[in-house]
């Protein structure tokens, strides 16, 4: 199993979005390396939904639900898309601040690669990350 971060803006997309609608393509990726890491997705993974921008906060739990496949909002076959389910809420929202306070999460991609919308994780970090949201 692998372990993955992505981002998305509450405005644009949230959480409860996800949660209302039960699934939702992930799509409209164009950075090529997080197209790749779309690339690696395999049904089963799990995923942590972060807010970027207003909340800087992870909020709640997905899988991967379809592997990667054409992205449907570009007639380019270079951009992918992947399905996402919600799996659970976060009792408590992990902020930026408390991942960058934690010495465990120091070289966490979301610190490192800050602009990228979908990132791989150690599994040490999404069990961090878990352990501080539940």
């Amino acid at each position: 199993m692998n372990y993955w971060l992505v981002k998305s803006e509450p405005e644009t997309y949230s959480w409860g979005n996800l949660v209302k609608d039960g699934k939702t393509t992930w799509d409209g990726v164009r950075n090529y390396q997080a197209r790749n890491f779309l690339q690696q997705m395999k049904k089963g993974d799990l995923v942590l939904f972060y807010h970027s921008v207003s909340e800087k906060a992870v909020v709640g739990l997905a899988k991967v639900e379809t592997e990667a496949f054409p992205d449907p909002t570009i007639d380019d076959p270079r951009w992918l898309a992947v399905e996402l389910v919600p799996s659970r809420d976060f009792k408590d929202k992990v902020t930026l601040e408390q991942i960058k306070a934690d010495q465990r999460l120091q070289q966490i991609g979301l610190l490192r690669q800050s602009r990228l919308s979908v990132m791989p994780l150690k599994p040490e970090e999404f069990e961090v990350i878990l352990g501080l949201g539940n």
